[in-house]
């Protein structure tokens, strides 16, 4: 236990916040940890406001056990991920920044990358096979990741849903082989192809994948009327009853395929939407919200019934911001409003995340954090929040615990800046969807797009929206961030991409900026 733990344990016991009279260490290593992550949940797809007020977007949805969440321990209204998915979850499982470990797109097939053409730039060769717990697999990131860590420490550490952590054909495309003793329907790929036991999850009746989105390992579900949300929770919950057997603390990464594409509804509760005359992909995307929603419930429900609830962390996140330039009903771009844009946008749709964190007798019930925290830095929070200090890993960890902000007792915002960096094309397109770097340094934001070698700096806690580019009228503040983030970038060895027509590596920020002045 280090000693910023020490503090607020002796500062809740005294001023009656734990029911913990006689806390040990032992009882700090043993506590239970949930790690809910929810695939493409915008920062406003939640009934819970994740702002200063509520929203018209937050009357769209139902989401009862988010709100009970909330009501139960402390929410951060500016918590951060990458705008796409695998880097995010390189990211938790690793403690490092996307920049230094170079899985900076989506994976899949192995030795192929994900990048959308270009005309203008190449793409450089980024880890496109993704994690792994060994160090003989070409274009992948080796590193010593958070579930092993927590299991050589006594946890049974569970897997259930979504893994995408390595590509097809590589040790990391399975759970099992990075550090979890139970793996629940993860591999590579990161999307299901159907969400409906009815159809078998994407599988034939066998058992055998359709396709390369074919969940794999709810056989038991096939032909039933259950969604993949419920039949992943079951399957957690049953892997919750064989940690208490062993007597061990569990580590549950409870890691939903929903709320990404397809958008397919939830028969449970579909039909309250259509009511309502909503546009009908939004009813089916409302639904899954909701079915994600039920499964948290039935988790918190499960801990209350067998006397866990006040020894059990849950924490809960998103992956990247809500998807709005594509496949959703409704005006484009919008389903994240205030914020701007969305999913694989370095805009703040695309990154801000909703995030609530309950811990008994440490957490304040309805509280609320302002301060700005990234995903990497789940993975030392988590590890001191399991009492974990003595381990040893083999990457360099970016990411800093965020503790002393629940209690809270300090903060990171005046003393960081937070990084983003995607050298990469995604296939959509839309509103700061592009090749970018981006630094976040107290209010201010500053994002520097490579292919047409412009920066946009905003005050985001003036202008949330990001509707006021202030790079051209302050640029000793451009110019400031653009050094900050490009000497960020040179000191991992961040990727670049490089120019067709020259094949030039193309400049860092601060480069560009010298050379537009001369």
């Amino acid at each position: 236990m280090n000693i910023t733990t020490k503090i607020i344990l002796i500062i809740l016991t005294v001023f009656g916040y734990t029911s913990c009279t006689n806390s040990t260490y032992q009882e700090e290593k043993q506590v239970n940890i949930i790690m809910f992550l929810v695939d493409d949940m915008g920062w406003q797809d939640t009934s819970e406001p994740m702002w200063t007020k509520k929203t018209e977007l937050n009357k769209k949805y139902h989401t009862p056990n988010i709100e009970r969440l909330a009501e139960e321990g402390i929410k951060f209204t500016q918590a951060y991920a990458c705008a796409v998915c695998s880097p995010t979850r390189v990211s938790l499982m690793t403690g490092m920044n996307a920049a230094r470990h170079r899985v900076t797109n989506w994976t899949l097939q192995k030795n192929k990358s994900t990048d959308a053409n270009d005309n203008t730039l190449d793409f450089p060769k980024w880890n496109v096979n993704g994690l792994q717990a060994i160090d003989s697999i070409e274009n992948t990131v080796y590193a010593t990741t958070l579930p092993q860590i927590l299991q050589d420490n006594g946890y049974f550490t569970i897997h259930s849903g979504k893994a995408h952590f390595g590509a097809l054909s590589t040790p990391g495309e399975n759970p099992s082989n990075l550090g979890f003793n139970i793996n629940i329907a993860g591999h590579a790929a990161g999307a299901p192809s159907s969400y409906q036991g009815l159809h078998n999850f994407g599988n034939n009746k066998n058992g055998t994948p359709r396709n390369v989105w074919s969940v794999p390992g709810l056989e038991k579900y096939f032909g039933q009327d259950i969604n993949l949300s419920d039949a992943l929770t079951k399957e957690a919950i049953l892997a919750m009853d064989s940690a208490q057997k062993l007597q061990k603390p569990f580590y549950l990464y409870m890691s939903h395929y929903a709320v990404h594409t397809p958008i397919q509804p939830d028969h449970r509760f579909v039909q309250n939407y259509y009511s309502t005359g909503m546009d009908s992909t939004e009813a089916k995307y409302a639904s899954m919200v909701e079915g994600m929603d039920k499964s948290l419930g039935d988790l918190m429900d499960y801990l209350e019934a067998k006397q866990l609830s006040e020894n059990t962390i849950i924490l809960f996140m998103s992956d990247n911001g809500g998807l709005s330039a594509s496949s959703r009903g409704g005006e484009m771009h919008k389903h994240n409003f205030p914020l701007k844009s969305g999913k694989g946008s370095a805009y703040e749709g695309g990154i801000r995340e909703p995030m609530i964190v309950k811990w008994p007798g440490i957490a304040k019930a309805q509280s609320i954090c302002n301060d700005y925290l990234i995903i990497e830095d789940f993975f030392p929070s988590i590890l001191e929040m399991a009492g974990i200090e003595d381990y040893n890993t083999i990457q360099h960890i970016d990411g800093e615990s965020f503790v002393p902000m629940i209690n809270p007792v300090g903060n990171t915002k005046n003393h960081r800046d937070l990084f983003w960096h995607f050298p990469n094309k995604w296939g959509a397109a839309g509103p700061g969807i592009g090749t970018s770097s981006t630094i976040r340094s107290g209010d201010w934001k500053l994002i520097y797009f490579y292919k047409d070698q412009h920066f946009e700096l905003f005050n985001i806690s003036k202008d949330i929206g990001e509707h006021n580019n202030l790079a051209d009228s302050l640029p000793e503040k451009t110019n400031e961030l653009a050094v900050k983030l490009s000497n960020y970038l040179r000191s991992v060895d961040a990727q670049r991409p490089t120019w067709k027509e020259t094949g030039q590596i193309a400049k860092w920020p601060d480069e560009f900026l010298r050379n537009e002045k001369q």
